[in-house]
């Protein structure tokens, strides 16, 4: 992570993200990932994914929550185990958790929940 970054607004997408407010997480990182550097940009679109991911699940479209859970998880497996704040591990454990249970139409185990930076 660099200080290119806009913090303030990454710091409020994860916010909105923790709220499961996912569209409109989506909607705030995205502005993140437009300015971002370029060794950056995987791992925010990752987060952008795993976002759209949820959302979808919340609207019922569980083939897109699927497929972009599947799509998050490789863009952010390419990063440290901490990185932009996030304990990068902990979240692709959760994640396949999920997408388990979404292969198996089952709930949902949990919502992996993600930490701003300074927490």
């Amino acid at each position: 992570m660099t200080e290119e970054w806009d913090l303030p607004s990454y710091g409020r997408g994860i916010q909105l993200y923790n709220e499961r407010k996912f569209f409109d997480a989506h909607e705030v990182l995205e502005d993140v990932w437009r300015a971002a550097p370029p060794e950056d940009k995987k791992f925010l679109q990752g987060l952008i994914q795993l976002a759209v991911a949820l959302h979808h699940h919340s609207r019922g479209n569980l083939v897109g929550a699927r497929s972009l859970m599947t799509r998050a998880a490789r863009n952010l497996s390419t990063y440290p185990h901490h990185y932009g704040g996030i304990d990068v591990a902990t979240l692709l454990e959760g994640m396949s958790q999920c997408e388990a249970a979404l292969s198996a139409g089952l709930p949902l185990p949990c919502i992996p929940l993600l930490h701003p930076p300074g927490c």
